[in-house]
């Protein structure tokens, strides 16, 4: 498979009242059809985020905006652009960190999380030091993951909910 260059194209998702930033790597295809986060229907990121806080899975891109802003959580992703084989995170290369410190000014966000290993690196070689943030690296919810279980990454994203009671 070819490499692709891929640029961010859609804005990030944040309130002056986010208190947490939830940070992929880079949108995959259909993340960019839709032009918005964790959009493969497969992905298992939205039932998990809506079982931590009590509510349905939405559908909707706007029923999923919603969930995320009522619970104070921002969304981008680690990188801006760079060059990669379809959705496969471990063959990026040429990596461009977003402006993460510029989202986080605008907002109360104090904690970070990255789902997946990929944005964990990224995050940590390119974006920590303008941040002043440690992250905390989520396992991904990738149907690709398969070694985690729904049940378990509920638990595992548990800590999300935490975050935002704590940030208060």
């Amino acid at each position: 498979m070819e490499y692709t260059a891929v640029t961010h194209n859609f804005d990030p998702l944040f309130a002056p009242d986010s208190r947490v930033l939830i940070l992929g790597s880079i949108p995959s295809p259909k993340s960019r059809a839709q032009k918005f986060f964790y959009g493969h229907p497969q992905n298992r990121f939205w039932p998990v985020l809506a079982a931590v806080f009590g509510e349905e899975a939405p559908g909707t891109v706007e029923e999923k905006r919603a969930l995320a802003l009522r619970h104070h959580i921002a969304m981008w992703d680690t990188l801006a652009s760079c060059e990669i084989r379809g959705a496969s995170d471990t063959s990026i290369r040429n990596p461009v960190p977003n402006d993460l410190k510029w989202l986080i000014d605008r907002t109360a966000v104090r904690a970070v999380f990255c789902t997946g290993a990929t944005s964990y690196k990224y995050y940590c070689k390119l974006c920590r030091a303008q941040t002043g943030i440690d992250a905390v690296c989520l396992p991904s919810t990738s149907p690709a993951n398969a070694a985690w279980s729904r049940e378990k990454l509920i638990e595992a994203y548990r800590v999300i909910a935490e975050a935002v009671e704590e940030n208060s």
